[in-house]
């Protein structure tokens, strides 16, 4: 009990610790050198899999508690981590702190693995761009043309704006790292376990439906920053509500359309239609509407959205933490 002051002291310094985790995602990246939550979440839920499913026997029961011992381990291991490093020093209380929060952030990474494409685009390498894109894609890219890569990427970019940015600052800010590290966890199970086949279908129907559930709002707020941002980035913020507002439910699923449609309308484009997954064409409902082409300068306008869009949801916050001071 006698560190429960420093603990207090610590929390009253969440401002601080989202500016430095927010500046060092943008300078640094993702810390591929250092041992990261994410990579340790993925281990813990191969390992906890195979013996879930012997425990229980009905696949949605074990999938239930698959969710819950990950993201509870997950938030108690990052607070416990936290308290036990602030109790060595106060600083290396923040520290650990500022890590926890900057490795939930994945704005500059985002960039990164679609600035590939863009580069490969713009040297006029076709197939060196159809294989950045399918990296960061899951539909086959192998017969894409230009436009369509295009498409690819700029989906990606305001899909990920949703939950790879403002959804991990929105729980960074309102329960401090352990609850982003939290809110990855559920992230990590939806790509692992959260698949709509023969193996996953029930096992990971709970990974799948929570993390709707944890986006719901994030990706509400990401469409209405983007259309906020628009006309900071020299886009059309009016086309970008209307289109939000039109199409938002033209996407598989419940949260996603909302920051692409608003994407496609500020970047006067159309988004969605037929893609290629297995070898079996699946033709999807459009997003927004094509006044424009798809070019590398849609891309760099969906780049500016993301970026415009954290900016306005840091300075929002700062402003409110400052006003109830």
């Amino acid at each position: 009990m006698r560190y429960e002051p420093a603990l207090l002291e610590l929390l009253t310094r969440d401002s601080a610790i989202v500016l430095a985790a927010v500046v060092l995602d943008l300078v640094l990246g993702d810390p591929r050198a250092l041992p990261h939550p994410v990579v340790a979440i993925g281990r813990m839920i191969s390992f906890l899999e195979p013996r879930l499913r012997r425990i229980f026997r009905n696949e949605q029961t074990a999938g239930c508690a698959l969710l819950v011992t990950t993201v509870g381990i997950s938030y108690v291991a990052a607070a416990l981590l936290i308290r036990g490093a602030y109790a060595l020093a106060p600083d290396a209380g923040i520290a650990v702190a500022v890590y926890f929060a900057w490795v939930s952030l994945a704005a500059r990474s985002l960039h990164v693995e679609s600035g590939k494409v863009a580069q490969a685009l713009e040297r006029g390498d076709l197939p060196g761009a159809r294989l950045a894109l399918s990296y960061i894609v899951g539909r086959e890219t192998d017969q894409l043309d230009e436009a369509e890569i295009v498409r690819g990427a700029v989906e990606t970019v305001a899909e990920n704006t949703g939950d790879g940015v403002i959804a991990p600052l929105c729980y960074l800010m309102l329960g401090g790292p352990p609850l982003a590290i939290a809110y990855k966890a559920v992230n990590t199970l939806d790509s692992m376990v959260g698949y709509k086949n023969e193996r996953y279908l029930h096992f990971g129907w709970a990974s799948a439906r929570f993390d709707d559930l944890a986006n719901f709002i994030p990706a509400r707020l990401t469409g209405l920053l983007m259309v906020l941002a628009a006309p900071i980035c020299a886009l059309s913020g009016g086309n970008a509500w209307r289109i939000m507002r039109r199409d938002c439910r033209n996407h598989s699923s419940p949260n996603s359309g909302f920051p692409e449609a608003a994407a496609a309308g500020a970047l006067e484009v159309r988004l969605g239609g037929v893609n290629r997954y297995f070898g079996r064409l699946i033709e999807k409902p459009t997003i927004g509407d094509a006044a424009r082409p798809l070019s590398l300068a849609a891309y760099g306008g969906v780049v500016r959205l993301m970026y415009c869009a954290e900016a306005l949801l840091v300075a929002g916050w700062l402003a409110l933490s400052f006003l109830r001071r």
